[in-house]
């Protein structure tokens, strides 16, 4: 008889483990997808009326959400954002192998940016978007190697004959290498979920550099970008990354033009969506 017991005792434990496990299970399930993709109204609302696009994608699900979805597929110059690529190409080759090696010697010319003026690592040259660094980076690679991985990603119309240095940056007369909004998404979509030929080590190594900002509830990774018009005005900005909240993660391409418009422009308006979502 206390056997008999004993073994209901066995059996009912069992089950309730089992129960209990499947409960944790589905609690944890619920855990990794919290949020969903912001609506039009608040995309409208941090554009503040000025002219740009936004693409954000639900990198697990695939869902996007566009606005201004014309200008989206308007192909332009990616500008610095092509560090992304450049800079996971040259991880690729083992011309860059860490984030605080020493990556660009000064040469001792002056540029515009104080920051460019001294020796950098690789996240320091990165992250002050350092033109003469990545060109010398791009140099290295060399144009057949350069075109070669941009076929494999399919970066945009992989156009880089107006030089291995300068192709990604417009300039009057300059036929750059151009790239839509939603590609730029999309690549950045690819890339995390492992469908773009790159290797765990680089992937690592770029997140490392591309981390830009934290807040209480998330992480935002990206790259800016600007450009200007033949009178030196910017005029075009950038913000192509991607963001990290409680096991969510969704890829953006962020685009303003106009007057005044520049990468910094387009990360205030990616920092606000996704703050006021409850992403960061």
């Amino acid at each position: 008889m206390s056997k008999h017991v004993a073994f209901i005792v066995l059996c009912l434990t069992v089950i309730i483990s089992g129960c209990s496990a499947l409960n944790h299970a589905s609690e944890k399930k619920t855990e990794v997808r919290p949020q969903k993709l912001p609506d039009q109204k608040l995309l409208q609302e941090a554009f503040k009326g000025s002219e740009g696009t936004i693409v954000i994608i639900d990198v697990h699900s695939k869902k996007r959400i566009i606005h201004n979805a014309s200008l989206a597929n308007e192909q332009l110059p990616p500008c610095s954002t092509f560090k992304i690529w450049n800079s996971l190409i040259g991880l690729e080759l083992s011309l860059v192998t860490s984030a605080d090696e020493s990556f660009y010697l000064w040469d001792g010319k002056k540029r515009f940016l104080d920051a460019w003026n001294k020796n950098l690592t690789f996240k320091e040259a990165f992250q002050s978007s350092c033109v003469p660094a990545f060109q010398q980076l791009a140099t290295k690679i060399g144009p057949d190697r350069m075109q070669e991985w941009l076929n494999k990603i399919d970066y945009g119309n992989r156009n880089i004959s107006s030089g291995i240095d300068v192709f990604w940056l417009p300039e009057k007369d300059r036929e750059t290498i151009l790239i839509t909004p939603i590609e730029q998404a999309l690549r950045v979509r690819k890339l995390i979920n492992g469908e773009l030929p790159f290797s765990e080590t680089s992937t690592a190594v770029l997140k490392d550099v591309m981390r830009v900002e934290s807040g209480k509830t998330g992480v935002i990774y990206g790259k800016t970008g600007s450009g200007m018009n033949d009178e030196g005005v910017f005029v075009l900005g950038w913000f192509v990354g991607y963001v990290e909240s409680g096991g969510n993660i969704f890829a953006f391409a962020c685009l303003t033009q106009g007057t005044n418009s520049n990468g910094l422009q387009a990360r205030k308006i990616v920092t606000e969506i996704f703050t006021n979502q409850g992403l960061l």
